[in-house]
């Protein structure tokens, strides 16, 4: 999701960072205590399946909203009003469908086919290391740029609160996310993003409850805002009903091919437990909610009301926010939270990704990497590097790395893995046809609009066309070669699906 970009007002308060310092150094403790109970690869990349449904759910969210529910989401809120909204309600619907759709079936194949990644469950329900190879590919591709921009977010806002200038903020931060990852792998990343996710909902009631008074309360700022802009709180806000509605779509189903979030699934110790998985998802979300919605009407109609000068840059509505109207260990607080948010998501990327390079891309050429655990390790510091370097070039191109992250990971695994895994009438060659699809377009759109060769008409977007299209190559190529799609399930999995 849209993360920070540009320069952070300055918050070099010695409160502000030393409520950082603390966050950092538990953060530390948290990776010292999980590389001790790292002694697999099953430990390194599936947390040894014994996470509990609580530590699961503050995972998902923590990975699932990164930085955005501060930075990103209350600037987008303040720049076109209501329509926000439509990236954040298909929250309950995702968490119902990935519950229902993926996490029951992921995990009862984890355990009967030992499966440790994403593309691990598309190469078994295809039987086609070719499909599984395809899946690691685009995972390995969108991780890459997806992190360098998370990690050139990390090193603004480490800059802004140490002072530390923005390059040396990026190997910071990078650094102490890689410590704990490298050594702890995802057990490390699961009890950080507890912690953090905890942090992020408190610090979210919090700035909420502070919007509150600063804007005199909902009715007062509502009255306020529709007298100078009545578009702000329509029900599209200043979007179109179509850009609103490709959020919706995109958000809603995009979700569910995100490897990052459903990865976790792996985890879960107690399969039973996933009833509750829906309703502590939804309520984890909403919490952190607060915040975007809170800052992004505050502030509107604090700079209305003329008690606040218009914005340089959207994603600046929280820092102001912060710095005028609440306590600075508040500030300290959501700065902290910030930055929790970006390592929990970097994190989950570095894992995925080091599966990618260690499992998936191997299998996928017949052979199998000897000492997963020890490769994952390298992996995972070569792709931090990698990273951290493309975080430092022009913010355009780390902005274009960052962009198609999210559509490529939706239009190269929705239909293979989220469908896939609930229709016996998908084949492998539907599978691969819309992998590639997705690749293919992705990039290729994306560049076309980087580029300023083409770009699509208001309100449609590269990612909503890119899965729409995936979809339909999915059903099309399927249905012409579905007299193999009965050779292509396994009992095993085929019972799998039927629970």
């Amino acid at each position: 999701m849209t993360l920070q970009s540009a320069p952070l007002p300055s918050l070099t308060q010695p409160l502000v960072a030393g409520v950082a310092a603390v966050y950092f150094l538990v953060v530390v403790a948290i990776g010292a205590w999980a590389t001790r109970r790292t002694r697999t690869a099953r430990d390194f990349f599936v947390a040894g399946e014994g996470v509990g449904l609580w530590a699961l759910t503050l995972s998902a969210m923590s990975a699932t909203l990164s930085g955005f529910a501060f930075i990103g989401g209350p600037g987008l809120f303040y720049t076109v009003g209501l329509g926000a909204i439509f990236i954040m309600l298909p929250a309950a619907v995702t968490g119902a469908m990935g519950a229902w759709v993926l996490a029951k079936r992921m995990r009862l194949l984890a355990e009967l086919r030992g499966l440790i990644t994403v593309p691990d469950a598309i190469g078994a329900r295809y039987r086609s290391p070719l499909a599984q190879g395809l899946a690691g590919a685009s995972i390995l591709l969108a991780v890459i740029g997806y992190m360098a921009t998370n990690i050139l977010a990390l090193g603004l806002v480490i800059d802004a609160v140490f002072g530390t200038g923005v390059g040396v903020g990026i190997w910071l931060g990078m650094g102490i996310t890689l410590a704990y990852s490298a050594a702890g792998g995802i057990v490390a990343g699961i009890y950080t993003d507890v912690f953090q996710g905890a942090l992020m909902a408190l610090a979210s009631v919090l700035v909420f409850a502070a919007t509150l008074r600063a804007g005199g309360g909902l009715e007062a700022m509502s009255r306020t805002i529709l007298a100078a802009d009545p578009a702000f709180l329509g029900p599209w806000g200043t979007l179109s009903p179509l850009a609103a509605l490709s959020l919706f779509f995109v958000f809603g189903m995009g979700s569910l091919g995100q490897p990052h979030v459903v990865h976790k699934f792996y985890m879960l110790r107690d399969p039973r437990r996933l009833k509750w998985y829906p309703l502590l998802m939804t309520l984890a979300l909403l919490a952190t909610t607060l915040l975007l919605f809170g800052v992004g009407v505050a502030v509107k109609s604090l700079v209305v009301r003329g008690e606040l000068a218009p914005l340089a840059s959207p994603d600046l509505a929280t820092p102001t926010f912060l710095l005028r109207f609440t306590p600075l260990v508040l500030a300290g607080i959501v700065f902290s939270g910030v930055a929790a948010a970006i390592m929990s998501t970097v994190n989950s990327f570095l894992s995925v990704g080091a599966a990618a390079l260690t499992h998936d891309l191997p299998v996928a050429m017949g052979r199998r990497v000897r000492n997963e655990l020890l490769w994952g390790r390298i992996y995972t510091v070569l792709i931090s590097v990698l990273a951290a370097i493309l975080a430092q070039l022009s913010g355009t191109l780390v902005a274009f790395l960052g962009i198609f992250g999210f559509g490529l990971f939706a239009s190269t695994l929705v239909p293979a893995l989220a469908i896939g895994l609930n229709w016996e009438g998908a084949t492998p060659q539907g599978a691969v046809a819309s992998i590639a699809t997705g690749l293919v377009l992705t990039l290729l759109f994306e560049s076309l609009a980087y580029f300023g060769v083409y770009s699509f008409p208001a309100g449609v977007t590269v990612s909503g066309l890119s899965l729409v299209l995936s979809l339909l190559v999915f059903f099309v190529v399927s249905w012409l070669t579905r007299g193999s799609a009965a050779a292509a399930l396994d009992p095993d999995v085929r019972l799998v699906m039927e629970a």
